[in-house]
């Protein structure tokens, strides 16, 4: 079965190059961004780990926590780190799955239940489908869903941008219109009636349309 957004995103244990975690345990009350890899030492995912370990401490101001996953063993991992390092200027800071059994990558959907034998002798091309970011609340329901192909990296600037509007409109009645960033104007919910949104918001909305009521971002 596919996994779709507000699923509870499935648990698991699993080896990490930070120890041992429980998914759901080690999420705690915070917000987690999981991102998996088809393959260590490929060129596209080496550019991605680093950029993340660079802007690590933006999610941590959101209190997120950051997750990667490869479809190889954790000592492989470590050895990769070090090109990270040298190619990107910054190692991964945050744990690393190594998911050598596809537990995980089988729980999320990214490869078929069918799958098995030894990560080592499987390619990237056999892991295409393992390049994608889930986002997971603090009720450890799937927020967002991302999947990209391989030759593609993945932009992470626009994942904290996702991530700003959950925590937003998490805590208040409101979407994010398009291209929206920290700051901008927010529209009403649809599911906020006048006579609700005249209390939250005496002041009045701009409507250039009944459905499509502007208001400044909540604080």
């Amino acid at each position: 079965m596919t996994l779709q957004i507000n699923d509870t995103a499935p648990d698991f244990e699993a080896d990490t190059t930070q120890g041992t975690i429980r998914f759901h345990e080690w999420g705690g009350d915070g917000w987690v961004v999981l991102f998996s890899h088809p393959k260590d030492f490929t060129p596209v995912c080496t550019t991605e780990l680093g950029y993340m370990a660079k802007i690590k401490p933006e999610f941590d101001k959101r209190n997120v926590k950051v997750l990667g996953l490869s479809v190889d063993p954790v000592d492989a991992h470590g050895r990769w780190a070090n090109d990270i390092k040298e190619t990107q200027g910054t190692a991964p800071n945050y744990p690393i799955i190594g998911d050598s059994d596809y537990k995980v990558s089988k729980l999320y959907g990214m490869l078929p239940a069918s799958v098995s034998g030894d990560p080592t002798k499987r390619t990237a091309a056999d892991n295409l489908t393992v390049r994608n970011v889930f986002v997971v609340g603090p009720d450890k329901k799937v927020k967002l869903i991302l999947v990209y192909p391989m030759t593609t990296g993945r932009n992470f600037d626009e994942v904290l941008r996702v991530i700003d509007s959950l925590q937003l409109t998490a805590k208040h009645r409101v979407a994010t219109p398009v291209n929206w960033k920290q700051g901008d104007d927010v529209i009403i919910a649809g599911s906020v009636s006048d006579e609700e949104a005249k209390k939250v918001y005496p002041q009045g909305w701009k409507a250039p349309k009944p459905y499509l009521r502007i208001v400044p971002q909540p604080r």
